[in-house]
């Protein structure tokens, strides 16, 4: 059984990034690996904003990173310096930056490349999409 850690660095639609991460993940869940956390960096943050509204007809990626991690108890996180670059704010960050509104679900937490480095130490994989 390995450990890993999941890196997505493509945006929530535009590139097939996030969708072959969404199931990557859960076919390593389901052969019984585990995976420490996700890590969104770049323009992977897109992934943690509550304001995705997807087509009906299309699969919901943002809901879905969220089901999983219910799921399984899986830590989701955004790299803080590259959402906010994008424009992608936790209630904190925005009261901190002095905006109005924030955007990011509270299913994903903010954090540090330090917080990619400790998994990268803890995990046996380390797979970037």
């Amino acid at each position: 059984m390995n450990k890993f850690i999941i890196q997505v660095n493509g945006t929530v639609y535009g590139s097939t990034a996030s969708f072959r991460a969404l199931r990557f993940t859960e076919s390593v869940l389901s052969l019984g690996h585990k995976v420490s956390s996700i890590f969104f960096y770049q323009d992977g943050v897109t992934n943690s904003s509550a304001l995705i509204c997807p087509a009906s007809d299309e699969h919901d990626l943002h809901r879905a990173w969220e089901k999983l991690a219910k799921e399984h108890n899986l830590k989701l996180v955004n790299c803080v310096s590259a959402a906010l670059r994008r424009g992608v704010l936790s209630e904190q960050d925005a009261q901190e930056n002095n905006k109005t509104s924030a955007n990011a679900s509270t299913h994903f937490v903010m954090g540090g490349l330090g917080e990619l480095v400790t998994g990268i130490e803890e995990s046996d994989r380390l797979i970037c999409f």
